[in-house]
Parts: C-alpha cells; structure tokens; sequence
C-alpha cells in the first residue's frame, strides 16, 4: 500500500475508533519511517552495486573530507560519523582488508592510531562520489531546492541536539 494511502487509512481508522485521540503525531512518525526504509534500501541497493555498504563508504567519505594528510584518530573518525568506536574500529577493518583505509601511528601520541585513506582508497572514492551525488540528486527529485532546505530544517529541530 502507498504511504499516503496507508496514512490516510490509519488516521481515517483511529478517527472511528478514538475519536478523541490526534492521529497527527503518529501519521508523521510512519512518514518519517517509511520515508527512512525507502531511502536506506535505495542506498543499500546502489553501494551494493558498487560492493560497498553504506557505512563503509561513510568512513571513505568522511576520510576523504575531513581528515588533513596525517588522517584522523579513530576518536575523531567516530565523532564526526557518530557511530561508537567498535563501529569505527570495525568498517576500517574492512576498508584496510581492501588496501583503501591505512591505520598510521600518530606522532604526537604513540597510544593513538590514525586512519587515512591510501591513494586506492581515495581514487575509489572519488569514482563514487558524483554517482552517489546523482543518486541522492534522483531519491530527492520531486523536491525543490528549497522545500530540500526547508526539510533538512525541519528535521533538525526534531532531532536530539547535543550540547
């Protein structure tokens, strides 16, 4: 069943049932999920074309814009990915099996590792990116410029903010 014809019936339904009860919130919430499995599988589907998963080219992405030569602490990969540090330490694993992620040792404290992205990795990357940005372009196509601003707003002032 569509999403908008889903909504339409659960709030039609809950309506007749409870009728002193605001479907409203709870519509929005099924949007939100419905929205996050289509776009998740339709991420899945493209990086598995490529034999990648979505994490996996987050850690290339994030190496690939934010890490200076000398790479980033796993700490920082972790922070800036917001995943935990198994997470972390578990996709540059596999990144490294690839020869696309490098494990350095930091020079201003030997207790901590870096990772940064060999030039393999970087290349690998870089051949994905457009495709990725296209693909993104596609998900998001009925939406103007600015209903995408809007959104993205949106969504900030519901998701938990740090600090």
């Amino acid at each position: 069943m569509k999403t908008a014809e889903l909504l339409a019936r659960i709030g039609q339904d809950w309506r007749r049932e409870r009728p002193d009860l605001d479907p409203g919130p709870m519509l929005t919430v099924i949007a939100l999920q419905r929205t996050n499995q289509t776009l998740q599988a339709a991420l899945d589907a493209f990086f598995a074309r490529h034999d990648l998963t979505p994490s996996a080219f987050d850690v290339l992405a994030t190496l690939r814009r934010s890490a200076p030569p000398g790479g980033l602490t796993l700490g920082e990969l972790g922070t800036l990915m917001a995943v935990t540090p198994p997470a972390v330490t578990k996709r540059v694993d596999g990144l490294e099996r690839r020869g696309w992620v490098a494990r350095l040792a930091d020079p201003r404290d030997r207790r901590s590792v870096r990772a940064a992205l060999t030039p393999e990795g970087r290349a690998a990357v870089d051949r994905l990116l457009e495709a990725h940005v296209a693909h993104e372009e596609a998900l998001l196509r009925d939406l103007t410029p600015d209903e995408r601003a809007t959104l993205r707003g949106l969504l900030l002032r519901i998701t938990p903010q740090d600090g």
